[in-house]
């Protein structure tokens, strides 16, 4: 015998039915109320913070994946004076030799201030030319270091201190052109560099007999992604932070011998301008710049407690309001370390098993690679992961064959996604199959 619980009397059970609804109903209204406050919350402060930006263009940036955390204005196209050189450096750092020793041109050494004042015939080591360029951003280190590169990379003549001006804007144009390629392969998407040292300029194309008219360029998205590639994922990274953090640097001029070079008689003496590195723990470099069309600019870098960030300013205010650059990167920055958490956001499920037909097995298991999946994270944001899995599978199937995806999505856009296998390979039924099967049948 079953025995059974007096249960409500009746009629009771529609009224308990309609009251559990109803208090579900209230339950999930007030989760829904509480997720649209604090959205309505993180979005009137992000507006709070990116109203007291002084720059015309701002970007924070989580350096470890190029997602965009605040923006001002982040893909407006503009100028960027001097923050050019990080792509400047970092491409010498990868394709070039500290060790070589460049000859200056007349070109080269007529280039406005800032500069080291270097003369024709001079010549100078890549390696102090790297520090020259980041620590005093001279912009006739940036020229004789593209037009030594670039003339290998043209095939123009070794002699670069007789190059004519044309030959010099030629090596030049080859070397940045090497930097556009770069910053295609990273991601940027809306940058064109014109010159090595980031003073205005445009470059005049003619194509199928229209004039095209290419301004040095770029965004506050696109030149943090820069920075993010230096500091996390360029081969070089290790040597661009030692020069950039260096809080100063002297060197000397060479001079060519029978038995290679030696030491000349001039001296120069560098000190790193990136204030920004004595101003807040966890400082990782940075870039500033300015000329009279783009303002005052920077980029920069801090890593703490598993965060790295990275802030990229454009039109940041003109003379007199060179500290503006500062401010902004201190409030984009504190912003970033009371918002977000580095969290990981992988989520591992359960896979059953799909059947398979016409397999000479009735299913096959799948897998998934289990991994870390790491990104900075607000109270605000929202992550969703979601399963494409097939119902069925035909045959063959091959052991490692993606048939599906497990797929993570912050705020509603694709952060990543996994690729789910078959665990198992599963031939198609075949004659031979079923004659090895009839034949065991009649052993039975």
């Amino acid at each position: 015998m079953v025995r059974r619980k007096p249960g409500p009397k009746k009629g009771a059970g529609k009224v308990c039915r309609f009251l559990a609804a109803l208090l579900a109903a209230m339950n999930l209204a007030a989760l829904t109320a509480e997720a649209s406050g604090a959205a309505a919350d993180a979005a009137e402060e992000k507006m709070s913070t990116t109203s007291q930006l002084y720059a015309l263009s701002a970007v924070l940036m989580d350096a470890d994946n190029g997602r965009i955390l605040l923006e001002k204005n982040g893909h407006e196209v503009l100028p960027m004076a001097s923050t050019t050189k990080i792509m400047t450096c970092i491409l010498t750092l990868e394709e070039g030799q500290l060790s070589d020793y460049a000859p200056v041109s007349a070109y080269a050494a007529g280039q406005p201030k800032v500069h080291l004042g270097a003369r024709k015939g001079e010549y100078y080591k890549i390696e102090d030319l790297l520090y020259s360029l980041m620590l005093e951003s001279h912009n006739d280190a940036a020229v004789i270091i593209a037009e030594h590169y670039g003339s290998q990379w043209a095939g123009l003549s070794e002699d670069i201190s007789a190059h004519s001006a044309q030959e010099s804007q030629k090596a030049v144009l080859a070397f940045t052109q090497r930097m556009n390629e770069k910053a295609r392969r990273i991601g940027c998407t809306d940058t064109r560099f014109v010159t090595p040292n980031g003073l205005d300029g445009t470059l005049t194309l003619e194509k199928d007999g229209e004039v095209q008219k290419i301004a040095h360029s770029t965004t506050a998205a696109d030149l943090a992604r820069i920075m993010s590639y230096c500091v996390k994922d360029s081969p070089a990274r290790d040597a661009f932070l030692k020069i950039t953090q260096s809080p100063s640097y002297s060197f000397s001029d060479y001079v060519k011998n029978r038995e290679g070079f030696s030491a000349g008689s001039r001296s120069v003496s560098c000190v790193n301008h990136n204030a920004f590195l004595q101003m807040m723990d966890g400082a990782l470099s940075g870039k500033t710049g300015f000329t009279g069309k783009a303002g005052y600019c920077y980029v920069g870098a801090l890593e703490r407690d598993d965060r790295t960030f990275v802030v990229a300013l454009l039109a940041c205010g003109w003379p007199n309001n060179k500290s503006w650059k500062w401010h902004d990167t201190k409030l984009l920055m504190n912003y970033g370390l009371d918002h977000y958490e580095s969290c990981d956001i992988y989520e591992p499920g359960r896979l059953e098993p799909v059947p398979v037909e016409n397999g000479q097995e009735a299913q096959t298991r799948l897998e998934a690679d289990k991994r870390e999946i790491r990104l900075l994270l607000s109270p605000a944001d929202e992550v969703e992961v979601k399963w494409d899995l097939p119902k069925r599978l035909d045959a063959p199937v091959q052991a490692g064959e993606v048939v599906g995806r497990e797929s993570f999505y912050v705020n509603g856009e694709l952060y990543d996604s996994i690729p789910v296998t078959a665990a198992q390979s599963v031939e198609r039924i075949d004659f031979l199959f079923c004659l090895k099967k009839v034949w065991s049948w009649m052993l039975l």
